[in-house]
């Protein structure tokens, strides 16, 4: 006999068993229905890609070079596995422009694979969910993708976050104004790591990677430690950049974006300035989002982005600028997890039948699809074993009511109807039965 192999996930990766998997893909028709309701289209793209493709825009120094599962496959390509849905968007649009009509807005649910360093909520294979405005440099594409990103947000059930934003015209007018345009690449990789490694880390750092003198760094670092609220923030940065045409369309953004989302309804609190985000990828060159949970702020940012004016330079000559965000699923459920908004349920439906009498199998299915045909979720149990083992099974995997039928109930038309939380049953007609089931699985 051959020896057993442990089974046994690789270190960064996880399964999924039904109680996390059903909150997941509850969270991504959540997102479906919200990128729907702006307009935004479907589409997928290959897991796998061309490696020159996915590096086009990629610096020689990145981390994701380091993060990138590559390899040779069976003909000798080189080729890896997609480190984010932006780059494969960027080829798709590039490929497919004539076709699509401009703008273009889409969203792309997939898995990305990024080999860096587990974390609380983050996996080396992630889940994304992706919604870009191609086609247009219009700064009201940039407003509507802080919009979705709070409407998404509240869809999900959180109240208390905040989502950041910043420009990258800002911090590269400053980069300009200190004679340092050449190292944006690495500055500004560098600033991105502020909250991680604070001031001192991001100074030295700096002054290793891209060769500043420690007065040039600071000053850098003193930009994205500006504080106050929003009005606060855009005052000192107009007047530190009035004679700097970059940095002052910048601003004129944020302003927009600010002014935008109030007159719309976003709370003040929810959306912040903040001069320290920079997002440390080399494509985004304007407005940049982290979103925040204000309840569990060490988990990072769960949906981030901006906009990407250059990314299909390298596949196209046609101009295809574009703006766009991600919601990072997994770490948002690790976040729910953490904050215990996951209910334990192993299964989508709400309702289980007993088996009590094996011979009238056919009418507990015969109940069971009228149930589903009201799109009440059901199953039946499918062996005849004592109620109490039944129940036990309805409790662990998180059923919300039982019903129970044997000869007598069958002789009187009548259904037993268990609530499983509150441990009552009560005894109805069949002919009442949907709508008794159907309070009780709503809560009314």
């Amino acid at each position: 006999m051959s020896k057993l192999i442990e089974p046994r996930t690789l270190r960064g990766f996880r399964d999924y068993p039904p109680e996390l998997m059903i909150p997941r893909e509850r969270s991504m028709e959540t997102a479906r229905r919200v990128f729907r309701s702006y307009g935004f289209g479907p589409i997928d793209t290959p897991a796998l890609e061309l490696t020159e493709i996915l590096l086009a825009k990629v610096e020689a120094g990145s981390e994701i070079n380091k993060q990138l599962y590559r390899f040779q496959d069976a003909g000798g390509r080189d080729v890896a596995l997609r480190f984010d849905l932006t780059v494969p968007l960027a080829r798709f649009v590039s490929q497919h422009f004539s076709t699509l009509g401009m703008p273009f807005k889409r969203y792309h649910l997939g898995t990305v694979w990024r080999g860096e360093s587990p974390q609380a909520g983050r996996y080396r294979e992630f889940m994304q969910c992706d919604f870009d405005t191609i086609g247009t440099l219009s700064n009201a594409a940039d407003v509507e993708i802080a919009l979705v990103i709070h409407d998404l947000l509240v869809a999900l059930g959180f109240e208390r976050f905040e989502i950041h934003v910043n420009n990258r015209l800002v911090l590269n007018g400053l980069l300009d104004s200190l004679g340092l345009s050449a190292q944006t690449a690495v500055l500004l990789r560098s600033l991105d790591k502020l909250a991680k490694i604070g001031r001192d880390g991001v100074r030295d750092e700096m002054i290793k990677e891209a060769g500043v003198s420690a007065e040039q760094a600071l000053s850098v670092i003193a930009l994205a430690e500006t504080k106050g609220s929003n009005t606060e923030v855009l005052a000192q940065l107009a007047e530190r950049f009035s004679d700097n045409e970059s940095a002052r369309k910048g601003v004129a953004h944020l302003e927009e974006m600010c002014r935008v989302l109030r007159t719309a309804g976003v709370p003040e609190e929810r959306l912040h300035v903040d001069l320290s985000i920079c997002r440390g990828l080399d494509y985004y060159t304007g407005t940049v989002y982290e979103t925040f949970l204000n309840d569990l702020p060490g988990i990072g940012s769960i949906c981030s982005g901006g906009r990407y004016d250059n990314l299909t330079g390298r596949y196209t000559k046609q101009a295809l600028p574009g703006v766009g965000a991600s919601l990072g699923l997994d770490r948002l459920l690790a976040a729910m997890e953490e904050l215990k908004l996951l209910p334990k349920v192993g299964t989508p439906a709400p309702v289980l039948i007993t088996l009590f009498a094996a011979d009238r199998l056919g009418d507990y299915q015969r109940v069971a699809r009228l149930l589903r045909v009201q799109n009440i979720g059901c199953e039946v149990y499918p062996d005849a074993k004592k109620l109490g083992a039944q129940f036990q099974y309805a409790e662990k995997r998180g059923f919300k009511v039982a019903l129970i039928a044997g000869p007598d109930e069958f002789a009187t038309g009548t259904w037993k109807v268990k609530d499983l939380a509150k441990r009552e049953e009560i005894a109805v007609a069949e002919a009442e039965l949907i709508e008794t089931v159907r309070r009780l699985v709503e809560g009314n």
